[in-house]
C-alpha cells in the first residue's frame, strides 16, 4: 500500500484550532485515500490512549495482551491499516528505552504493520516528546486526513483544544515523572474531569461543523460515536425499543422488554458512575447533534479495549474483551459477539458513512 504518497495541503481550515493541530514541527499531515486501488480493501482500525509504560503499575498492563492478540490475530492478518492515535507511550513518566524494553513484543506487531506500510502514528500529549527522538522508527504526524469520497474524516488525538496542556504541558509532565509516579497514582487527564472533558469534546464538534467534516479523536477515553456518548446514546436506544414494543408480540415483545430492562440498568450504572455534571451538560446545547465527532475511547478500559473501524462505506465503534471482563456483553441478546482467537470482540454502534454525510448535510441547511 502506498498510503503515504497520497499528501496534499489542507486548504480552508482557518481557524486557530486546526493551525495547532498541523504543527510545523511535525511531518505533513497525510492524506489516506480509502478509494485509492493500492489501499488494499480500504479498512482502518484506529485506536488510542494505550499509555504504555515501563512496569507491571501502567495502566495498559491489564489490556496489552488484548491489544497484541487482536492486532495480530485480526486486523493485521485481515489486511487493516493501523491508526495510533496519541498517547501511545506514556512519556510522561516512563523513558522510551525502558517502555520499548517492556513492551518490546507490542512493538514488533507495530513493526509489521509499518513494513507493509499500513501504520501511522499521531502525537497525543502524553507522547509528544519523540520529536525529539532521532531513532524512532515511525513517522509522526499531528492529524490524519482520511479521503472517502462521501466526507473528510480528519483524525487527531484532541488535546490540541486544550489550553491546559497546549501550554502547561511540560510542567505536568515535570510532576507526573517525579512527584505522582513515585506515590503510585496513575495518570491525571481530561478523562478524570467531566467539565474538562466536554471543553475538549464540544470545541472538537464546532470544528467539524464548522468545517464539514469528521473529527476521530481520543484523548478524553470516552467513546463516542455519531457525537453521543454512551450515556446520550442509550437514552436514544431506549426510545426507540419503546416505540416498537407497542407493534410487536410474543418471543419479540420479551426480547425488547429485555434489552429496555438490561439499558435501564447499564444508564443507572453510567449515572452512578459519573459526575452529576457530567451527564446534565452536552456538546450540543438544545440543537439535535450532527454525528460528525467520534471518539476511539481508549485501550486502558477495566473492561476492555474501545476502538474505530472504518471503511468505504461504514463506520464502527467495537469493544474487545477477554474471559470474564466484559461479560456483560454476552448477555444482551441485541450484540453479536464473536469469539476470535480467545477474545470476544462487539460492535457497539454501526452507521454508514452516506447516512452521516447525508444527516449533517440537511442539518446544516436548516
Amino acid at each position: 500500500m502506498s498510503s503515504l504518497k497520497h499528501t496534499k495541503k489542507i486548504n480552508s481550515m482557518k481557524t486557530s484550532f486546526f493551525s495547532d493541530i498541523i504543527n510545523g514541527q511535525l511531518k505533513k499531515e497525510a492524506v489516506l485515500d480509502l478509494l485509492d486501488p493500492s489501499f488494499e480493501d480500504g479498512k482502518v482500525l484506529i485506536i488510542s490512549d494505550l499509555h504504555m509504560g515501563g512496569g507491571k503499575r501502567d495502566d495498559f498492563s491489564s489490556n496489552g495482551e488484548i491489544v497484541k492478540k487482536m492486532l495480530e490475530d485480526y486486523y493485521y492478518k485481515d489486511n487493516w491499516s493501523l491508526i495510533l492515535n496519541g498517547d501511545i507511550e506514556e512519556l510522561a513518566k516512563n523513558s522510551l528505552s525502558r517502555i520499548r524494553s517492556e513492551w518490546a513484543e507490542m512493538y514488533q506487531v507495530f513493526d509489521r504493520f509499518a513494513e507493509d506500510g499500513r501504520l501511522f502514528k499521531t502525537l497525543g500529549n502524553h507522547d509528544e516528546d519523540l520529536v525529539f527522538q532521532k531513532d524512532y522508527p515511525y513517522p509522526l504526524y499531528n492529524s490524519l486526513c482520511i479521503e472517502t469520497g462521501l466526507i473528510p474524516i480528519y483524525v487527531y488525538h484532541g488535546h490540541q483544544s486544550s489550553i491546559l496542556y497546549t501550554v502547561f504541558n511540560s510542567m505536568l509532565s515535570l510532576g507526573l515523572k517525579y512527584l505522582l509516579k513515585p506515590a503510585g497514582i496513575r495518570n491525571i487527564s481530561s478523562a478524570r474531569s467531566p467539565r474538562r472533558r466536554f471543553n475538549v469534546e464540544r470545541q472538537a464538534y464546532n470544528f467539524s461543523m464548522e468545517n464539514n467534516c469528521i473529527s476521530i479523536i481520543g484523548h478524553t477515553h470516552r467513546a463516542l460515536f455519531a457525537s453521543l456518548g454512551r450515556f446520550d446514546y442509550i437514552k436514544f436506544e431506549i426510545e426507540k425499543h419503546c416505540r416498537n414494543y407497542s407493534s410487536s408480540c410474543g418471543e419479540e415483545r420479551e426480547r425488547i422488554a429485555g434489552e429496555v430492562k438490561a439499558l435501564r440498568l447499564e444508564l443507572a450504572k453510567l449515572k452512578r458512575s459519573e459526575r452529576l455534571e457530567g451527564t446534565r451538560q452536552s456538546l450540543y446545547g438544545d440543537e439535535i447533534p450532527l454525528p460528525c465527532l467520534f471518539n476511539s475511547g481508549s485501550a486502558i478500559d477495566k473492561k476492555g479495549v474501545y476502538a474505530i473501524e472504518l471503511d468505504r462505506e461504514n463506520i464502527s465503534l467495537v469493544f474487545w474483551f477477554a474471559e470474564g471482563k466484559g461479560m456483560k456483553f454476552l448477555r444482551r441478546g441485541w450484540y453479536k459477539v464473536e469469539n476470535i482467537a480467545g477474545l470476544y470482540r462487539t460492535i457497539l454502534n454501526k452507521e454508514r458513512l452516506d447516512y452521516i454525510k447525508a444527516k449533517i448535510e440537511l442539518f446544516k441547511t436548516i
